[in-house]
């Protein structure tokens, strides 16, 4: 019994050696998943943790370093023995665009943004002014149903607006027409029954649609 004790000591020894020496020492950081961001300048930042043992890598430090990075949604790590750290960065990516004097911020579900232009890229919604503050509900419902939308259907929406959670309007590109949307629920049917209505309605003219409750649509001609 007590051999049998003294081995295991030996080996939890051997192993804690081997994983909190240099031999298991991060020397190189990999950082995959960025576009916006620069992959150089994600993996300088983490430069500090060189020479750390594998075993002693912490996730909360490593945010805290990546937090000078307000364009990173999220990320997760992956040690791969004996000297790597990969880095796995999910950016934040723009659901609409906010028009402030001669600049267009480009921001995220959060309301952070992301890029700035002179001009709102085609296929990027246009957030109404009265729905641009990030801690307002206006613009919490207006990020949830763009989060909400159909690719396809997000690419169409030109001006997009609310004053509560279960209002939520938006303008079509193209003839104008107008969506009641209301809030996010349902918004998959809702756009089944949107692009339904479209199609049998015609191109001819502007209309609005009031989805709102998708079971009980509502065309009015503009």
């Amino acid at each position: 019994m007590t051999a049998t004790v003294g081995s295991f000591a030996l080996l939890v020894a051997g192993v804690a050696v081997v994983t909190l020496s240099p031999i298991m020492a991060l020397e190189t950081v990999t950082v995959a998943g960025t576009s916006r961001l620069d992959a150089a300048a994600v993996s300088a930042a983490l430069d500090e943790h060189i020479g750390t043992p594998l075993a002693l890598l912490d996730d909360a430090t490593i945010r805290d370093d990546l937090a000078a990075f307000p364009l990173i949604r999220s990320f997760s790590t992956e040690v791969i023995p004996p000297h790597t750290l990969v880095v796995r960065i999910v950016e934040r990516a723009p659901i609409g665009a906010i028009e402030r004097g001669a600049v267009v911020d480009l921001v995220d579900a959060a309301g952070v943004v992301v890029e700035s232009s002179a001009e709102r890229p085609v296929g990027i919604p246009l957030i109404a002014s009265g729905s641009t503050d990030a801690d307002s509900i206006a613009f919490q419902s207006v990020a949830e149903v763009l989060t909400a939308l159909p690719v396809e259907l997000r690419a169409q929406v030109d001006v997009i607006s609310a004053s509560t959670r279960d209002d939520v309007t938006f303008t079509m590109t193209g003839l104008g027409h107008v969506v009641v949307w209301g809030s996010a629920e349902r918004s998959a049917l809702k756009a089944r029954v949107l692009a339904a209505a479209i199609a049998a309605t015609g191109q001819g003219a502007a209309s609005e649609f009031d989805v709102s409750a998708p079971e009980s649509l509502v065309v009015r001609q503009l």
